[in-house]
């Protein structure tokens, strides 16, 4: 027997017997053996102890590894099972997935869990780890599995059984005295598990539907060292510390009241006003880049949304209607219906496009409560909305621009870092194959002219065409989603979208959805939360305060005042009769960027003391110099 094993960097490696994927990793070398968690087999993910009889490609996953996580965080939550199962006997398991930072399990509990159990199943959790238990896989029909989980007395096993296909085979994993239900991988052994924490314990309805009964959930987190989880840790206090709904509330910026209704934002005179500088920034920027703005109504008429589809795919997502004329109108959750009738209003021609149409459209949909979250998830949100309408051989040009454009934008509001992800052709999906194609490779090459990293996420586009997403990392490392670059296949044909070509012929147009922002309210929080509420000088309600050190300099201040709004600068005078500190120490809660302090010297030399907020004095300059330090601020 000779094996031939392909490695990712094309290297052959030749076996005359046959091995694991862990043989494979030992062969690579001794550290990656140790750092290996699973493998990939011709594509498909599995454990390291899983047996090679052929030829075949293989890949080591690591924790660095994009598979890496995901997997060491869901054996976690199958060792934090176990230890809830030993702690408390009568506690019933659901599910364990692990999400995008850690892991959680949802329990049937009379009780839930305190921060006292919290501790102890910690503690559990690391007798269980030291005993290195190890990860062993099953396969076994649907029916022996009902017959295991029926002994166990685990009620929600069972239902989740009752809709898998009877001749479906599944895999059942065992350490120790605990089993689940899972497709794996898994790691080795408990003893990988070097560090992790509990980190809060919630209530979660099971499958998320409110009609089933409240569970007790357990998030955590974990990693193969105690260095990355202290570092993880420490992010996560900065990250209460950013947290919007915090700043938001410190700073007087929106808030959101249940007497008027959950996840419906209330837009407070600061935070509305430096909405009002992003809005307005937006609107110049697309009328300088060739759109046109539009505005739609708030609602539609019924078969417009079942011409679109959103009656069929999307009605639990969409408000009751509401009856007028005998005909059923619905609150719209999105604006691209209305964007097609403005374009569908005359006939075009080919020498009419690209058509690009923008708008700052508020839409409303029907999040479930518990899926609400600050600015981040709402019901009612404007939504910064463009399509892009056009020929096939005006794609490439135009897919080129709004990658430009897109990154332009993002960079005046101070986000620098990006993850930009290339979502293809999903299995089930609508348009021509060779449409997907062109529509594919055009993002590809705008992505690759512009020589920026990016990742493939295979079979991750829509069912309507591919798109492009562009999420923004902040200093704590965390992602955040922004653009959105979306083709459309789909409704230029439910629509019957047209134009007549060089050729007097009709021709169905490409259309482009794209969402630069995603929604003012979640790009607000998302830009709380990046700059800690330190926002950039041009975005900040008050640019300056100025802070006299007693009443013989208030005339003084009021010229200082004038000259500064003289220039454009937001500025205003602290006039409380306070001691100088005191003021300092407000004015940089309230975040502000610039505080120019003012005694009887500075009033003499028609100068200011500057102080930058979080850096301190900056020393005396002349009022003309503090102007333009203020002006050329592009922090």
């Amino acid at each position: 027997m000779n094996i031939k094993i392909k490695l990712p960097d094309g290297a052959i490696k030749e076996f005359s017997e046959k091995i694991t994927v862990l043989d494979v990793a030992k062969s690579i070398s001794e550290g990656l053996a140790n750092a290996s968690l699973a493998g990939i087999v011709d594509g498909k993910k599995v454990d390291l102890d899983h047996e090679i009889d052929h030829d075949a490609e293989v890949a080591i996953i690591t924790f660095k590894s994009e598979e890496g996580p995901d997997i060491y965080w869901h054996s976690t939550a199958h060792l934090m099972a176990q230890a809830v199962k030993q702690l408390f006997p009568k506690v019933k398991v659901t599910i364990g997935p692990a999400i995008e930072n850690g892991f959680y399990y949802d329990f049937d509990s009379e009780k839930a869990f305190s921060e006292e159990d919290l501790v102890l199943i910690e503690e559990r959790m690391k007798e269980l780890s030291n005993e290195k238990l190890p990860y062993v896989r099953k396969e076994v029909s649907r029916n022996e599995a009902m017959e295991i989980f029926k002994k166990m007395d685990e009620p929600y096993k069972l239902e989740i059984l009752n809709e898998i296909p009877e001749d479906e085979i599944l895999s059942l994993y065992t350490q120790g005295d605990f089993t689940d239900l899972c497709r794996g991988p898994h790691l080795a052994h408990t003893g990988k598990i070097k560090a992790f924490k509990l980190l809060r314990s919630s209530g979660a309805y099971w499958r998320g539907d409110e009609k089933n009964k409240m569970l007790k959930r357990i998030y955590g987190i974990s990693f193969p060292s105690p260095k990355e989880l202290k570092v993880y840790l420490n992010n996560l206090e900065e990250a209460k510390k950013r947290d919007h709904r915090k700043i938001g509330k410190e700073l007087d910026l929106f808030s959101i009241n249940d007497d008027i209704g959950p996840g419906l934002v209330l837009w407070h005179p600061k935070g509305a006003l430096i909405r009002h500088f992003i809005e307005s920034y937006w609107k110049n920027q697309h009328l300088e880049y060739g759109y046109d703005l539009v505005y739609t109504p708030h609602i539609g008429k019924g078969h417009l949304w079942e011409t679109s589809g959103h009656l069929s795919f999307y009605k639990e997502g969409m408000y009751n209607p509401m009856e007028m004329d005998g005909i059923d109108y619905y609150v719209k959750p999105m604006n691209c219906p209305f964007h097609i009738m403005i374009y569908k209003s005359s006939k075009r021609s080919y020498r009419d496009l690209p058509m690009k149409l923008a708008e700052l459209g508020t839409v409303y949909r029907n999040e479930l409560s518990g899926a609400l979250h600050g600015l981040m998830r709402v019901r009612g949100f404007t939504q910064d909305d463009a399509h892009i309408i056009c020929t096939p051989d005006q794609l490439e040009s135009e897919v080129e621009k709004l990658l430009d454009f897109s990154l332009m934008v993002l960079g005046k509001f101070g986000f620098e870092n990006f993850e930009i992800y290339l979502s293809t052709m999903p299995e089930k999906s609508v348009g021509d194959p060779e449409e997907w194609k062109a529509a594919t490779e055009s993002l590809r090459k705008a992505i690759e002219k512009h020589n920026l990293d990016y990742k493939i996420d295979e079979g991750g586009g829509a069912f309507y065409g591919p798109k492009i997403d562009i999420k923004i990392k902040d200093a704590l490392n965390r992602s955040w989603q922004c653009t959105t670059i979306q083709f459309d296949f789909n409704l230029p044909t439910r629509f019957e979208m047209d134009y007549i070509g060089s050729d007097n012929q009709a021709h169905r147009p490409y259309m482009i959805h794209r969402a630069l922002l995603g929604s003012i309210e979640r790009f607000f929080g998302t830009l709380i939360e990046y700059h800690a509420g330190n926002f950039p000088v041009w975005l900040c309600p008050i640019q300056v305060k100025i802070l006299p050190i007693s009443d013989a300099t208030s005339e003084y201040a009021d010229e200082v005042l004038t000259a500064l709004k003289a220039k454009g600068i937001r500025a205003e005078i602290d006039e409380r009769s306070e001691k100088i500190n005191f003021k300092v120490r407000e004015a940089e809660m309230a975040k502000i960027p610039y505080m120019f302090v003012l005694g009887g010297k500075e009033a003499e030399t028609n100068s200011v003391s500057v102080r930058r907020h979080t850096k301190g004095n900056l020393g005396v300059v002349s009022l003309t110099e503090a102007i333009d330090l203020v002006l050329n601020d592009k922090e």
